[in-house]
């Protein structure tokens, strides 16, 4: 900038950060000699305790000299140390070892003068008492000077926040959770001025914090204490503080509130604030995602860097609820290139900016293209040489592909066989389908196409040298066209809230849960498995509908109806993840499973691929679905050792790809993917 530029016309910023800094040019030699100040009375108090405050006249001039060598070392080392870099009023247990290592590091000379000089020089031989007390009460009077002045900066900022508040009218919160998130939520609040609430307590089921002090705030209880604390303290909301609760934590925190009532409050998950995405003190309403939540899933992160750091790394539907997360997870091992292929240009923007506003270092390729199109996929095949293929692209929602059977069968089958065949042709490390709990038993077009899918998979695997693995798991929460958006969305609008029948049970997982193991597994892949992720314990939708009313405030049958519509085309009451004829085997990883489905022979993948393709060209529905029933039911009459009746038997869902519009009747409905 230029020099003669007038300081009233800097912009307000500027001129703000340069008051700030003459301000702290100004503070600094106070700074200095403020702390020099106390080096010397500590080293004087010192001299004065050794001998009882009746100073021989003798020991005032070594007094003098060693004072001046003995603060010279200490001011030294408390500059090398680097604390004149540290800001007063923030100081804390952080700081505290750069004082440490200095009131250490400036007794060692002193102590080796005491040492190693004659006696003839007593004047420069500090005494052993002098140099320890000297050094607890030197390096003790500045970090008490440092510590006074948080004090009372953080004293003044209580007044302010009082003033701002309606002179101290502020919403009394209950934090529930003692535990390293809770400490660290009470504190961000405490030293936060935009926050117009006050602390009243902590509440920890844990016995031995009953009645301890953290931070100034005080234990006040156990979780059954709530309903008391809540009336006595005037409590406006409570705050789950805790990081990772399980959903039966969170349930049960609910059921107490609903009761007392009370609206209940929550900070970001575990996987959020390990990622950098948000602070603890982003205080939120409980979504139902946390009552979905479950442990924090434990990555084998060296194979997955092993896997993914350094490497050209393709990800296919990178616009989509899987495929962007997938994108973000890989981000995280510094690959070397990220392509992200999608056709829908606004979700390929909105990923792509998402990834180069977080990942600076990160070369992301933005690739506008239909995995369909052999040219196009081809074409980047060949320039940018992909060495892993994560394959999120695919037509997912059941009801829909009902009557989009064509795409379906060209998305989820055919464009997953001209990918995994470049990827065999182009060389290829690995190549991940993603697949869905659906494949299994599949009552519905999506689920024989990704079935079909997986069978392509198993296929590539033996024909090429690429390793072809399938990951398979079920709903992902929050993901397009799930049900708990849609659920959100209906009660915006004042219901009713729509839900297929009463027992439809659907497993859940987050989305960067599943994208982690998706990872995870791919990591572990050797060729040609089904990988199966643990879901956990499958939910009710009608309770999912429940709990969705209930965190909005409302009361379901009450304030909020819900309304059964009825099972849609291809929908199953409830879904699986497994077939016992898999022989399902554990890996290493505690989540994650390996099921190999039984093989159809290549002539036989090969002739039925062809038909298919021929059939999409020319949109003959009634046949796909056939042919698909077809292909399904050898495939289960090969698992079951070529006994067609006993595999009819063994899986009567399985031959429900109605091909007549007389053999059901449905009723259209929102129940989500």
């Amino acid at each position: 900038m230029d020099a003669s530029y007038p300081l009233n016309r800097l912009p307000v910023r500027e001129k703000a950060n340069g008051n700030y800094r003459r301000i702290r040019l100004l503070i600094r030699p106070f700074q200095f000699i403020l702390d020099v100040l106390v080096l010397v009375t500590a080293f004087t108090l010192a001299y004065l305790v050794r001998f009882d405050f009746a100073l021989p006249r003798s020991e005032w001039t070594h007094l003098l000299i060693q004072l001046v060598i003995v603060v010279l070392i200490q001011f030294a080392l408390l500059n090398l140390m680097g604390v004149y870099s540290f800001i007063w009023r923030y100081i804390g247990m952080a700081e505290l070892k750069a004082f440490l290592k200095a009131a250490l590091y400036s007794a060692i000379p002193v102590l080796l003068m005491r040492l190693l000089v004659p006696e003839t020089h007593q004047a420069y031989r500090v005494p052993l008492s002098i140099i320890l007390m000297d050094t607890v009460l030197a390096f003790g009077g500045v970090v008490s000077a440092r510590v006074l002045r948080r004090n009372l900066y953080e004293a003044q900022e209580k007044r302010s926040r009082a003033n701002g508040n309606g002179n101290g009218h502020r919403k009394s919160v209950l934090l529930i959770g003692a535990g390293r998130a809770g400490v660290m939520v009470a504190s961000e609040i405490q030293n936060r001025t935009d926050m117009d609430l006050h602390i009243a307590g902590f509440v920890d089921d844990a016995p031995q914090k009953q009645g301890s002090v953290i931070h100034g705030v005080k234990v006040l209880g156990t979780s059954n204490d709530l309903p008391r604390l809540v009336d006595d303290l005037k409590i406006d909301h409570v705050i789950i503080s805790v990081a990772q609760a399980t959903r039966a934590d969170f349930r049960r925190l609910l059921d107490i509130c609903e009761k007392i009532p009370v609206k209940v409050r929550t900070i970001p998950g575990l996987y959020e604030i390990l990622q950098g995405r948000v602070k603890l003190s982003r205080i939120r309403d409980v979504e139902i995602e946390d009552l979905l939540g479950r442990e924090p899933v434990q990555l084998d992160e060296e194979s997955m860097a092993a896997f993914l750091a350094g490497k050209v790394v393709m990800v296919t539907g990178a616009g989509g609820s899987i495929g962007s997360e997938l994108a973000r997870q890989v981000a995280c091992f510094q690959p070397s290139q990220l392509l992200l292929v999608e056709r829908a240009e606004w979700a390929l923007f909105g990923i792509d900016r998402n990834l180069r506003t977080n990942w600076q270092d990160l070369v992301s390729v933005p690739l506008v293209a239909d995995v369909g199109s052999e040219l196009r996929m081809r074409a980047i095949f060949k320039q940018y040489r992909p060495q892993i293929v994560l394959h999120a692209a695919a037509h997912k929602h059941v009801p829909m592909m009902e009557t989009n059977v064509t795409e379906a069968v060209r998305n989820n089958v055919l464009a997953t066989n001209l990918l995994g065949a470049l990827a065999g042709e182009f060389g290829v490390e690995a190549f991940v389908l993603i697949s869905t709990d659906k494949a299994v038993r599949p009552s519905s077009i999506m689920g024989a196409s990704k079935r079909v899918a997986e069978l392509v998979i198993q296929d590539l695997d033996r024909r090429f040298d690429t390793c072809y693995v399938a990951v398979r798991f079920g709903n992902v929460i929050g993901s397009t066209g799930s049900v708990v958006p849609i659920f959100s969305d209906q009660i915006k609008k004042g219901g009713p809230v729509t839900v297929t029948h009463p027992e439809m049970m659907r497993y859940f997982m987050t989305i960067p849960e599943a994208a982690q193991l998706v990872l995870q597994a791919a990591a572990l892949g050797k060729g040609g498995e089904i990988f199966v992720l643990d879901m956990g314990e499958p939910v009710r939708i009608l309770d999912l509908a429940k709990a969705a009313i209930t965190l909005s405030g409302l009361r379901p049958f009450v304030d909020i109806d819900i309304v059964f519509t009825g099972v849609r085309p291809g929908e199953k009451l409830h879904e699986e993840l497994e077939l016992t004829e898999e022989n399902m085997s554990k890996t290493r990883h505690p989540k994650i499973f390996i099921g190999k489905i039984a093989a159809i022979p290549p002539e036989a993948i090969s002739s039925a691929l062809a038909r298919l393709s021929a059939l999409s060209d020319h949109e003959h529905e009634t046949d796909l679905r056939r042919l698909l029933n077809d292909l399904l039911d050898a495939q289960l009459e090969i698992e079951n050792n070529g006994d067609a009746k006993a595999a009819r038997s063994a899986t009567p869902q399985q031959v429900v790809l109605s091909i007549s519009p007389f053999k059901r009747t449905f009723t259209a409905g929102i129940s989500g993917d």
